[in-house]
């Protein structure tokens, strides 16, 4: 039979004393006994739960990360709650101790709310998977490669090799674009080019050098089209399909080859501006003063 709780969380430290004399004198044989049966039910307990969440996360093929925090928090979890139903079996003040336990909380997650946050992110991207480690991404107002997905951070590594540690909180608050994501990608490129060539010997010169492409995809097939007419030039925008790991090859290879075509066809490649024609006064025409 299980001791009555005592109420020393209001004693003074005289009666507490007192009352924990009081207690031991409660305790027996038996009740230590059956306390530590108690105990090492729980132990089972715990190991059979941990167990059963282990191979239900990695049925589900959760990210290690992730498995093994919620591993670690969960074991933390069953060990405060067997010792509470133990002291609560042995008649121990287990109100007081979840009191004390409360205030310590709250206290680290006010201090620790950045923190909190960032690793609630970092759960929230690991269980989500937008993107992988070796995926070129733009998040968190940053463009890198992903190297190390963490729990508090996320590191991106720019074209540049700098290394941004960026937090998780901003990450899973914001969008998140995966260049990787798929397995192909497009380039678009628009050249703005003179009003006196023609617009189909414009269009077949950039079909040529797409066709010449070892990098460039034909399913779906390339699109090269008049897209606007400018005060002083006319776009044609060309779009092509291309692996993802051959995106900015095939991008700059065509930028370049592009111009080069146009100059060797004698193509004007044109920009803004303003023709000015001066008209002269009817006397200079006329040769008078």
């Amino acid at each position: 039979m299980a001791a009555t709780a005592l109420p020393i969380e209001s004693a003074t430290p005289e009666e507490a004393v007192q009352m924990m004399e009081q207690m031991a004198q409660h305790l027996s044989l038996p009740t230590i006994l059956y306390s530590v049966l108690l105990f090492l039910a729980c132990l089972v307990i715990m190991k059979v739960v941990i167990t059963l969440i282990d191979r239900a996360m990695t049925r589900f093929k959760v990210e290690p990360t992730v498995h093994k925090f919620t591993r670690s928090c969960l074991k933390v979890l069953l060990w405060l709650v067997t010792l509470m139903v133990v002291a609560a079996y042995l008649g121990l003040p287990v109100n007081s101790l979840v009191a004390i336990l409360g205030i310590v909380g709250v206290a680290l997650s006010l201090s620790l709310q950045g923190s909190l946050s960032n690793l609630a992110g970092g759960i929230t991207v690991m269980v989500t998977r937008p993107f992988a480690v070796g995926d070129y991404v733009e998040a968190g107002g940053v463009s890198g490669t992903v190297t190390e997905i963490g729990l508090v951070y996320t590191k991106l590594k720019t074209v540049d090799n700098k290394l941004i540690f960026v937090p998780n909180g901003e990450i899973s608050t914001e969008k998140i674009t995966n260049y990787n994501g798929q397995d192909k990608r497009r380039v678009d490129l628009t050249f703005t080019v003179s009003y006196d060539d023609d617009p189909e010997r414009v269009k077949s010169i950039m079909r040529e050098v797409i066709g010449a492409h070892p990098k460039a995809l034909f399913t779906p097939e390339p699109f090269v089209r008049t897209t606007a007419l400018g005060e002083s030039s006319v776009s044609y925008t060309l779009r092509v399909w291309c692996a993802v790991g051959d995106y900015w090859d095939l991008y700059y290879d065509l930028l370049e080859q592009v111009r080069s075509s146009f100059d060797r066809e004698g193509v004007e490649l044109t920009y803004n501006h303003l023709n000015v024609h001066v008209i002269p006064p009817k006397d200079a025409v006329s040769g008078t003063l």
